[in-house]
Protein backbone atom coordinates (compact mmCIF):
# COMPACT_ATOMS: atom_id res chain seq x y z
CA UNK A 1 0.00 0.00 0.00
CA UNK A 2 1.62 3.66 -0.67
CA UNK A 3 2.69 5.39 1.73
CA UNK A 4 0.29 8.41 1.04
CA UNK A 5 -2.76 5.94 1.55
CA UNK A 6 -1.35 4.41 4.71
CA UNK A 7 -0.21 7.46 6.68
CA UNK A 8 -2.57 10.37 5.55
CA UNK A 9 -2.88 12.56 8.57
CA UNK A 10 -5.83 14.20 9.78
CA UNK A 11 -7.36 17.45 8.46
CA UNK A 12 -6.41 18.98 11.51
CA UNK A 13 -3.06 17.80 11.96
CA UNK A 14 -0.17 20.53 11.94
CA UNK A 15 1.84 18.53 8.66
CA UNK A 16 -1.98 18.73 6.77
CA UNK A 17 -2.37 22.42 7.54
CA UNK A 18 1.15 23.92 6.50
CA UNK A 19 0.80 22.04 3.31
CA UNK A 20 -2.74 22.67 2.68
CA UNK A 21 -1.52 26.55 2.96
CA UNK A 22 1.43 26.18 0.86
CA UNK A 23 3.83 26.64 3.52
CA UNK A 24 7.46 26.96 1.78
CA UNK A 25 10.04 24.20 2.80
CA UNK A 26 13.40 26.24 2.03
CA UNK A 27 15.25 27.55 4.84
CA UNK A 28 12.91 25.35 7.51
CA UNK A 29 16.29 22.96 8.62
CA UNK A 30 17.58 23.01 11.56
CA UNK A 31 21.05 24.30 11.36
CA UNK A 32 24.26 22.14 12.18
CA UNK A 33 27.14 21.71 10.87
CA UNK A 34 28.12 18.24 12.63
CA UNK A 35 25.50 15.29 13.85
CA UNK A 36 26.03 12.69 15.97
CA UNK A 37 23.29 10.08 16.14
CA UNK A 38 23.62 7.29 19.04
CA UNK A 39 21.52 4.00 18.99
CA UNK A 40 19.28 4.05 21.67
CA UNK A 41 16.39 1.58 21.49
CA UNK A 42 12.98 1.56 23.56
CA UNK A 43 10.60 4.72 24.30
CA UNK A 44 11.44 8.42 23.80
CA UNK A 45 10.48 11.17 25.83
CA UNK A 46 10.36 14.81 24.29
CA UNK A 47 13.61 15.34 24.48
CA UNK A 48 14.56 11.77 24.04
CA UNK A 49 18.49 12.63 25.40
CA UNK A 50 17.27 13.18 28.56
CA UNK A 51 14.32 11.75 28.53
CA UNK A 52 14.63 7.38 27.56
CA UNK A 53 16.64 4.47 28.28
CA UNK A 54 19.86 6.76 27.79
CA UNK A 55 21.33 7.58 31.08
CA UNK A 56 19.85 11.16 32.40
CA UNK A 57 23.02 12.90 33.22
CA UNK A 58 25.11 11.34 30.72
CA UNK A 59 22.93 13.01 28.09
CA UNK A 60 22.80 16.27 29.80
CA UNK A 61 26.45 16.30 30.04
CA UNK A 62 26.73 15.02 26.26
CA UNK A 63 24.40 17.83 25.72
CA UNK A 64 26.60 20.46 26.74
CA UNK A 65 29.61 19.45 25.10
CA UNK A 66 27.86 18.97 21.57
CA UNK A 67 25.95 22.57 22.34
CA UNK A 68 29.49 24.33 22.77
CA UNK A 69 30.67 22.61 19.41
CA UNK A 70 27.83 23.10 17.79
CA UNK A 71 27.13 19.64 16.90
CA UNK A 72 23.27 18.11 16.68
CA UNK A 73 22.79 14.83 18.51
CA UNK A 74 19.82 12.10 17.27
CA UNK A 75 18.93 9.49 19.13
CA UNK A 76 18.09 7.16 16.36
CA UNK A 77 16.83 3.24 16.54
CA UNK A 78 16.18 0.77 13.99
CA UNK A 79 12.60 0.26 12.66
CA UNK A 80 10.34 -1.45 15.73
CA UNK A 81 13.17 -1.99 17.93
CA UNK A 82 11.44 0.07 21.18
CA UNK A 83 12.04 -3.02 23.50
CA UNK A 84 13.80 -2.72 26.79
CA UNK A 85 17.77 -1.73 25.79
CA UNK A 86 20.37 -4.01 27.51
CA UNK A 87 22.51 -0.59 29.05
CA UNK A 88 26.00 -2.81 27.91
CA UNK A 89 24.96 -4.23 25.01
CA UNK A 90 26.77 -2.44 21.71
CA UNK A 91 25.00 0.09 20.47
CA UNK A 92 26.06 2.01 16.93
CA UNK A 93 27.15 5.54 16.64
CA UNK A 94 27.61 7.91 13.59
CA UNK A 95 29.45 11.18 13.46
CA UNK A 96 28.56 13.05 10.05
CA UNK A 97 30.66 16.11 9.22
CA UNK A 98 28.41 18.30 6.86
CA UNK A 99 30.73 21.04 5.58
CA UNK A 100 31.55 21.27 1.91
CA UNK A 101 35.13 20.19 1.16
CA UNK A 102 35.09 17.99 4.84
CA UNK A 103 31.59 16.06 4.00
CA UNK A 104 32.30 12.72 5.72
CA UNK A 105 30.54 10.01 7.84
CA UNK A 106 32.33 7.76 10.51
CA UNK A 107 30.52 4.84 11.72
CA UNK A 108 31.71 2.69 15.19
CA UNK A 109 30.15 0.86 17.67
CA UNK A 110 30.05 1.38 21.69
CA UNK A 111 29.17 -0.55 24.95
CA UNK A 112 29.63 2.50 26.93
CA UNK A 113 28.06 5.53 25.73
CA UNK A 114 29.89 7.56 28.47
CA UNK A 115 33.03 7.05 26.10
CA UNK A 116 31.51 9.41 23.90
CA UNK A 117 32.33 12.26 26.11
CA UNK A 118 36.23 11.66 25.36
CA UNK A 119 35.02 12.15 21.48
CA UNK A 120 37.09 14.97 19.28
CA UNK A 121 34.43 16.11 17.33
CA UNK A 122 37.03 18.03 15.66
CA UNK A 123 39.30 15.18 14.52
CA UNK A 124 37.29 12.07 14.90
CA UNK A 125 40.17 9.74 15.00
CA UNK A 126 38.73 6.80 17.08
CA UNK A 127 35.50 6.05 14.48
CA UNK A 128 36.13 2.47 12.55
CA UNK A 129 35.26 3.04 9.00
CA UNK A 130 33.27 5.90 7.58
CA UNK A 131 29.62 4.90 6.19
CA UNK A 132 27.42 5.51 3.41
CA UNK A 133 24.81 7.88 3.49
CA UNK A 134 21.91 7.29 5.99
CA UNK A 135 18.23 8.38 5.93
CA UNK A 136 17.12 9.45 9.34
CA UNK A 137 13.18 9.64 9.91
CA UNK A 138 11.72 11.67 12.98
CA UNK A 139 9.42 9.04 14.37
CA UNK A 140 9.27 10.95 17.91
CA UNK A 141 5.65 10.31 19.03
CA UNK A 142 6.00 12.59 22.17
CA UNK A 143 6.88 15.48 20.24
CA UNK A 144 4.37 15.15 18.05
CA UNK A 145 1.27 13.01 16.60
CA UNK A 146 2.58 13.44 12.51
CA UNK A 147 5.65 12.15 13.15
CA UNK A 148 4.88 9.23 15.16
CA UNK A 149 2.23 8.03 12.08
CA UNK A 150 3.42 9.44 9.14
CA UNK A 151 7.42 9.08 10.06
CA UNK A 152 7.03 4.93 11.40
CA UNK A 153 5.14 4.73 8.12
CA UNK A 154 7.70 6.27 6.10
CA UNK A 155 10.07 4.16 7.71
CA UNK A 156 8.78 0.81 7.52
CA UNK A 157 7.45 1.44 4.09
CA UNK A 158 10.96 1.66 2.81
CA UNK A 159 12.68 -1.07 4.60
CA UNK A 160 9.37 -3.51 4.34
CA UNK A 161 8.28 -3.00 1.17
CA UNK A 162 10.54 -0.95 -1.13
CA UNK A 163 13.22 -2.99 0.01
CA UNK A 164 15.80 -0.36 1.36
CA UNK A 165 18.80 -1.51 3.15
CA UNK A 166 17.70 -1.53 6.71
CA UNK A 167 20.87 -0.11 7.78
CA UNK A 168 20.73 3.08 5.82
CA UNK A 169 17.27 3.87 7.45
CA UNK A 170 16.85 4.48 11.03
CA UNK A 171 14.24 6.22 12.88
CA UNK A 172 14.99 9.26 14.72
CA UNK A 173 14.17 11.37 17.67
CA UNK A 174 12.96 15.19 17.18
CA UNK A 175 14.28 16.92 14.07
CA UNK A 176 12.52 19.97 14.01
CA UNK A 177 9.42 21.19 12.02
CA UNK A 178 6.94 18.59 13.02
CA UNK A 179 4.10 19.92 10.19
CA UNK A 180 6.70 18.98 7.60
CA UNK A 181 6.09 15.55 8.31
CA UNK A 182 7.36 12.94 7.29
CA UNK A 183 10.68 14.63 7.53
CA UNK A 184 14.11 13.24 7.47
CA UNK A 185 17.96 14.15 7.37
CA UNK A 186 20.63 12.74 4.90
CA UNK A 187 23.60 12.29 6.81
CA UNK A 188 26.31 13.06 6.02
CA UNK A 189 25.30 15.99 3.28
CA UNK A 190 22.96 17.13 6.37
CA UNK A 191 20.18 18.27 3.97
CA UNK A 192 16.97 18.07 5.65
CA UNK A 193 13.76 17.13 3.42
CA UNK A 194 9.82 16.78 4.65
CA UNK A 195 6.23 16.17 3.50
CA UNK A 196 8.29 13.19 2.11
CA UNK A 197 6.18 9.93 0.89
CA UNK A 198 7.97 6.70 -0.17
CA UNK A 199 8.69 6.59 -3.21
CA UNK A 200 10.40 10.40 -2.65
CA UNK A 201 12.11 8.92 0.25
CA UNK A 202 13.35 6.13 -1.72
CA UNK A 203 14.66 8.30 -4.64
CA UNK A 204 16.68 10.85 -2.30
CA UNK A 205 18.28 7.83 -1.02
CA UNK A 206 19.79 6.64 -4.12
CA UNK A 207 20.80 9.94 -5.18
CA UNK A 208 22.52 10.69 -1.97
CA UNK A 209 24.37 7.13 -2.81
CA UNK A 210 25.21 8.85 -5.88
CA UNK A 211 26.13 12.25 -4.18
CA UNK A 212 23.13 14.00 -5.49
CA UNK A 213 21.00 16.20 -3.42
CA UNK A 214 18.03 19.38 -3.52
CA UNK A 215 14.60 18.70 -5.13
CA UNK A 216 11.42 20.63 -4.41
CA UNK A 217 10.77 18.91 -0.96
CA UNK A 218 14.32 19.79 0.41
CA UNK A 219 14.18 21.93 3.39
CA UNK A 220 17.70 22.66 2.96
CA UNK A 221 21.44 22.01 4.12
CA UNK A 222 22.07 22.33 8.07
CA UNK A 223 25.58 23.54 7.99
CA UNK A 224 23.85 26.80 6.96
CA UNK A 225 21.90 29.43 8.87
CA UNK A 226 17.68 29.29 7.13
CA UNK A 227 18.50 32.40 5.04
CA UNK A 228 21.73 30.61 3.69
CA UNK A 229 19.90 27.03 3.23
CA UNK A 230 16.76 28.76 1.26
CA UNK A 231 19.84 30.75 -0.98
CA UNK A 232 21.75 27.63 -1.24
CA UNK A 233 18.92 25.79 -2.73
CA UNK A 234 17.79 28.73 -5.41
CA UNK A 235 21.14 28.60 -6.37
CA UNK A 236 20.79 25.00 -7.16
CA UNK A 237 17.37 25.67 -9.15
CA UNK A 238 18.33 28.62 -10.80
CA UNK A 239 21.61 26.42 -12.62
CA UNK A 240 20.51 22.92 -11.99
CA UNK A 241 23.21 21.90 -9.64
CA UNK A 242 22.56 19.02 -7.70
CA UNK A 243 26.00 17.70 -6.57
CA UNK A 244 26.21 17.99 -2.68
CA UNK A 245 29.15 20.06 -2.55
CA UNK A 246 28.60 22.01 -5.50
CA UNK A 247 27.70 25.10 -3.94
CA UNK A 248 29.29 26.91 -1.10
CA UNK A 249 27.56 29.92 1.18
CA UNK A 250 30.59 32.85 1.32
CA UNK A 251 29.03 34.99 3.99
CA UNK A 252 25.68 36.65 4.65
CA UNK A 253 24.36 40.25 6.21
CA UNK A 254 21.10 41.42 7.27
CA UNK A 255 19.90 44.48 5.32
CA UNK A 256 19.00 47.70 6.68
CA UNK A 257 15.27 48.38 6.08
CA UNK A 258 15.03 50.43 2.81
CA UNK A 259 14.78 54.40 3.26
CA UNK A 260 11.33 55.52 2.99
CA UNK A 261 9.64 52.21 2.43
CA UNK A 262 6.07 52.46 3.27
CA UNK A 263 5.40 50.71 6.08
CA UNK A 264 3.62 46.70 5.24
CA UNK A 265 -0.28 46.80 5.30
CA UNK A 266 -0.36 43.57 7.47
CA UNK A 267 2.16 45.40 9.87
CA UNK A 268 4.31 41.74 9.76
CA UNK A 269 7.71 42.62 10.83
CA UNK A 270 9.68 41.55 7.47
CA UNK A 271 13.95 41.30 7.58
CA UNK A 272 15.92 41.15 4.81
CA UNK A 273 19.04 39.26 4.33
CA UNK A 274 21.78 39.28 1.85
CA UNK A 275 23.47 35.49 0.88
CA UNK A 276 26.50 35.32 -1.20
CA UNK A 277 27.34 31.93 -2.84
CA UNK A 278 29.77 30.22 -4.79
CA UNK A 279 29.72 27.12 -6.80
CA UNK A 280 32.01 24.88 -7.78
CA UNK A 281 32.50 25.83 -11.59
CA UNK A 282 33.10 29.49 -10.33
CA UNK A 283 30.35 31.30 -10.29
CA UNK A 284 29.27 33.22 -8.04
CA UNK A 285 25.30 34.62 -7.08
CA UNK A 286 23.86 37.06 -4.31
CA UNK A 287 20.79 36.77 -3.23
CA UNK A 288 18.62 39.00 -0.95
CA UNK A 289 15.45 36.92 1.14
CA UNK A 290 12.43 38.06 3.02
CA UNK A 291 11.77 36.55 6.35
CA UNK A 292 8.61 37.46 7.50
CA UNK A 293 5.82 35.99 9.70
CA UNK A 294 2.95 33.67 8.23
CA UNK A 295 0.43 35.78 7.12
CA UNK A 296 -1.97 33.26 8.35
CA UNK A 297 -2.01 31.61 11.73
CA UNK A 298 -1.32 27.36 12.12
CA UNK A 299 -0.33 24.70 14.45
CA UNK A 300 3.04 24.72 14.25
CA UNK A 301 2.52 20.92 16.46
CA UNK A 302 -0.35 18.68 16.75
CA UNK A 303 -2.16 19.62 19.68
CA UNK A 304 -0.63 23.20 20.45
CA UNK A 305 -1.31 26.97 20.22
CA UNK A 306 -1.59 28.46 16.83
CA UNK A 307 1.18 30.35 15.52
CA UNK A 308 3.12 32.16 12.64
CA UNK A 309 6.29 31.13 11.75
CA UNK A 310 8.53 32.81 10.01
CA UNK A 311 8.82 31.99 6.09
CA UNK A 312 11.02 33.39 3.82
CA UNK A 313 11.14 34.56 0.43
CA UNK A 314 13.44 34.78 -2.48
CA UNK A 315 12.85 38.46 -3.68
CA UNK A 316 16.32 38.54 -5.97
CA UNK A 317 18.99 35.97 -7.34
CA UNK A 318 22.00 37.71 -9.61
CA UNK A 319 25.07 36.09 -10.79
CA UNK A 320 28.34 38.29 -9.71
CA UNK A 321 30.03 38.76 -13.06
CA UNK A 322 32.48 41.01 -12.09
CA UNK A 323 33.83 37.89 -9.61
CA UNK A 324 35.29 35.42 -12.01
Amino acid sequence: MPLSHAAAPEASACSASSARLGEPLAGTAPVASRWLAIEQPGPWGARALTESHFPHELGRALSLKADAAGVRIALIRRLGHHAEHDPGAPRQVFLADTRPGRTALWSWTVNDPATLLDLDFDVPGKPEHEAGPLLLVCTNAKRDACCAISGRALAGWLTEDAGTDSDAVWESDHLGGHRFAPTAVVLPTGYVYGRLDGPAAREILRDAAAGQVGGPLCRGRSTWSRAGQAADLAVRAEVQEHEADAVTVLGERRLDPVPGAPAQADERTERRYEVRLATAGGDRFRAVLAESEAAEPRPESCGKAFGTPLELRLLSLEKDVSAR
